[in-house]
């Protein structure tokens, strides 16, 4: 059963430190699945980590996570070649596409290069949720800031803008986010933007935010919008799963 509409959760988590494997699913990535609405079986999980270059010992650890969680796991992988004969099918076969952190940059390029980007669009409009950490998060929106391109973080403008805000990632835990994301909004490089910090996620319906969530007490989420060429910041009413 796909989700009613279409529907992402963008987050700053969702993935942690397992206790007998390398990575354990976190309570926002047990959110998206909620969302999916499954029931009876075990949910289908496309798990993609090209931001980090497909690396196999990633895409193991990632596996071993969803299994640990009682998920039905697959990968997409496009190196050297995509792993799929039917990228679309495979990806509309699933109740939920979770991508991993890493170069956002590379990530929507590689995409581009083998129609991810629009077999993405087409499972998104199916009702396959769609979430992930970071550039995860990030590859949904027009942009956001990015170290794809080294430890100085820059703009990244060609998101897949699927939802027309910007966004900001790891809002609390890294010192350049917040900074970047005020000057290139009240700039006018990039659109207003939804922002989290580590541990939490925005949730859309279709277009829309409906909600921002939380898996750590303490986490929060952002919106950050342009006035009178300044940056001007609220922070959410985020609830706590």
């Amino acid at each position: 059963m796909p989700a009613d509409v279409p529907t992402i959760l963008a987050t700053s988590g969702g993935i942690g430190e397992g206790r007998r494997t390398r990575f354990s699913f976190t309570a926002l990535t047990d959110f998206a699945v909620e969302l999916s609405g499954v029931t009876g079986r075990s949910p289908r999980m496309c798990l993609l980590a090209t931001a980090m270059g497909d690396d196999k010992a990633v895409l193991h650890y990632l596996t071993e996570a969803a299994q640990e969680r009682g998920f039905a796991a697959s990968h997409l992988s496009l190196f050297p070649m995509p792993n799929v004969d039917d990228v679309t099918a495979h990806l509309l076969g699933q109740d939920v596409v979770w991508v991993f952190g890493g170069s956002v940059a590379g990530l929507l390029a590689m995409w581009r290069l083998h129609g991810v980007d629009t077999a993405l669009h087409a499972a998104w409009q199916a009702g396959v949720v769609l979430t992930g950490i970071s550039a995860g998060s990030i590859c949904w929106h027009v942009g956001g800031t990015t170290d794809s391109f080294g430890p100085q973080l820059r703009a990244v403008t060609d998101g897949l803008g699927f939802v027309p805000y910007a966004n900001g990632v790891h809002y609390d835990s890294e010192d350049q986010r917040r900074p970047l994301l005020h000057r290139l909004v009240g700039g006018g490089m990039l659109p207003a933007a939804y922002a989290t910090d580590d541990g939490a996620g925005v949730l859309y319906r279709g277009t829309q935010l409906v909600a921002a969530v939380a898996e750590k007490a303490d986490a929060a989420a952002y919106f950050v919008e342009a006035v009178d060429g300044e940056a001007a910041e609220t922070r959410l009413d985020t609830r706590r799963l």
